[in-house]
């Protein structure tokens, strides 16, 4: 990656939806400033081509089990920087969704990221390091057709200040922090948009709610990301970054 300058060079990073959209641009990013990337998806055969593509180390992981993720830190030694980045948007009201879909998405973007904030502890602890948790605009700024994902992301924007409490309290040496991204062009907006049926109207709806009149770029993630990786942001926990277009103004 141009103007790489090796940020984090010599840390281990774990990074959870590795294999694709933020996740995939991360874990780029953090090869590219010198870590060392465990990739971590649900997509296995994704998951081991950007591995063996870049030199790094794969584990299959379901975010939403805790049994896989005490077997899947159980394979890593040190861990410097945990990415909880795996997640789904599910669309739908309060009126369209069902309690399954409601509990679904949950069970993904929350528990998801109480198991890494939990289970990482012991693999942290000693040494110290960061917590990057992804939430979302919608984390602070509520849009009616997204009432899960809306929840969800709510939930670890205070789930990591929460996180970040304790850490500090226990002396533990780690940092939690979110990010909050508007909307960004991944493979997952295509998912959303595929759920309904006027894909480009709800696109465009998503253009007109950010005031600089465009969607995100993975690349614009990932650096805040790296930052948050990085020893230059040592006194920052328990905050929100705000990467939305200003859609949450």
């Amino acid at each position: 990656m141009a103007g790489a300058s090796g940020r984090i060079a010599g840390k281990t990073a774990f990074v959870t939806g590795g294999a694709s959209g933020l996740g995939l641009d991360i874990v780029r990013r953090f090869v590219a400033e010198g870590a060392a990337v465990v990739i971590a998806d649900i997509d296995a055969a994704a998951g081991e081509a950007l591995a063996a593509e870049l030199g790094q180390r794969f584990v299959k992981l379901d975010v939403s089990k805790e049994g896989e993720w005490i077997a899947a830190l159980g394979t890593c030694g040190r861990i410097d920087i945990l990415v909880n980045n795996a997640g789904i948007t599910t669309h739908g009201s309060i009126e369209d969704l069902t309690l399954e879909a409601f509990r679904h998405e949950f069970s993904v973007d929350v528990d998801g990221v109480f198991l890494g904030c939990k289970h990482v502890i012991p693999k942290m602890k000693d040494h110290g390091g960061s917590v990057i948790n992804m939430s979302s605009m919608c984390g602070v700024r509520a849009q009616g057709d997204l009432a899960a994902y809306n929840a969800a992301k709510a939930a670890v924007t205070h789930l990591t200040k929460s996180v970040a409490l304790h850490y500090a309290r226990k002396g533990y040496g780690i940092r939690c922090n979110s990010v909050h991204p508007g909307a960004i062009h991944t493979p997952i907006l295509d998912k959303v948009m595929a759920q309904v049926a006027d894909g480009q109207a709800l696109y465009d709806s998503w253009v007109a709610t950010h005031p600089v009149g465009r969607l995100g770029k993975p690349e614009e993630i990932s650096a805040i990301v790296l930052y948050l990786a990085s020893d230059e942001s040592a006194f920052a926990t328990g905050a929100e970054f705000r990467v939305d277009g200003g859609s949450s103004l």
